[in-house]
């Protein structure tokens, strides 16, 4: 059987909570986390591909190794601190394992997080729960024009109109956009915490391409960029990773240190 990839979504609520903590200005808190599936549509499925989650905490909490294994794998903790977790998802039978990494902070409410994973070789059992979030033919993909169509419109994002546009937005979207990045960049993404000035750097030409559509939809919805995907654009991503001179930055003060 052909390797299948599929798109995992986790989402995090948190909140301050009455009651003494044990680190002065540090409020305790209450956090959820919650596993899905996306299908082909984008939407959130439960991921009964998975059998159990095992969320591996901070050292400092009593359970630090939790195990789930009724989706969505939902884990309810307090806390005051942020920290980065490993996820490790079980596939079916014997269908692998996929461990994610994590960011629990405390900059909005509630965020998502996107991770792609691949399921080797995957065996008739599970790969007929794969078809319930979609095509399980060639890796998953959609069909050669439909791909290449969906990949032009992808690209083609006037980064100059995204770069002005998350400018314009308040300072708790830009918090929340500092989190999609942190979340979702790869090894390739160049960012800067400056902390002593207050500042937050990414070069947006060298975020992944699903990144950079998350940040033109949520700035879409917040600032007037311009026209939707679908219009006419001004360049595509690969034209754009060629003039690194006028690569824009994101700068604002006040963002929190990763």
């Amino acid at each position: 059987m052909p390797d299948v990839k599929r798109w995992v979504k986790i989402i995090t609520h948190q909140k301050p909570i009455d009651g003494p903590s044990p680190v002065e200005g540090f409020p305790m808190r209450s956090w959820n986390i919650e596993i899905w599936l996306l299908d082909d549509q984008g939407k959130e499925i439960l991921p009964t591909v998975y059998e159990k989650a095992v969320y591996n905490l901070h050292p400092s909490f009593d359970k630090n190794k939790q195990v789930f294994k009724k989706p969505p794998f939902r884990i309810d903790e307090q806390g005051w601190g942020e920290f980065d977790m490993n996820i490790v998802l079980t596939a079916v039978h014997k269908g692998g394992e996929h461990t994610l990494s994590h960011d629990l902070n405390f900059q909005s409410e509630r965020y998502e997080a996107k991770h792609q994973v691949t399921f080797r070789n995957p065996k008739p059992e599970l790969l007929a729960l794969l078809q319930d979030s979609g095509s399980a033919d060639a890796n998953g993909v959609r069909s050669k024009d439909a791909s290449k169509k969906k990949s032009r419109r992808d690209k083609a994002v006037d980064m100059e109109k995204l770069a002005d546009g998350l400018q314009k937005l308040s300072e708790d979207d830009l918090l929340h956009v500092v989190t999609m990045v942190h979340d979702n960049k790869t090894s390739e993404t160049y960012t800067k915490n400056d902390v002593e000035n207050g500042e937050f750097h990414v070069d947006l030409y060298t975020l992944p391409d699903t990144l950079v559509k998350m940040l033109w939809d949520f700035t879409a919805s917040k600032t007037d960029i311009g026209e939707d995907l679908d219009g006419q654009l001004v360049m595509t991503l690969h034209y754009l990773q060629d003039i690194p001179e006028v690569t824009p930055m994101l700068k604002r003060e006040n963002l929190p240190e990763f």
